[in-house]
């Protein structure tokens, strides 16, 4: 069962049921495999919202890894869609909520405001 508290998210994929988490181990995966350099070029690359399929199976491995499963990126790629792409992308989209936070939202000038403390 997912630990919320902990950044930890369920997914439901085919039968089977995962638990999600972006731990340190994982976000230092995701920077090296997808070259992002250090956690601000990670973070950009995702706030972009487009995603390669490769980006996918990467942070679903990394996140399904964080949360406990030993399965590397094959197996990723082999899980079934079950529920849809869609349900994926929600589930990944809360992982990396999780480990950054929201987005803070731009301001009228495409700009992006502080958050309040």
């Amino acid at each position: 069962m997912a630990n919320r508290r902990r950044g930890e998210v369920p997914l439901a994929l085919g039968n089977e049921r995962y638990t999600l988490c972006l731990t340190l181990g994982a976000l230092a995966e995701l920077e090296d495999a997808l070259g992002a350099g250090d956690l601000a070029g990670l973070a950009e690359r995702f706030a972009t919202g487009r995603l390669a399929t490769r980006d996918v199976i990467a942070l679903l491995g990394a996140a399904l890894r964080g949360g406990g499963h030993a399965l590397d990126d094959a197996a990723v790629a082999r899980l079934p869609l079950a529920m849809g792409l869609p349900a994926v992308a929600e589930a990944l989209e809360e992982a990396l909520v999780a480990a950054f936070g929201e987005a803070p939202p731009p301001d009228s000038r495409g700009e992006v405001l502080p958050q309040d403390p």
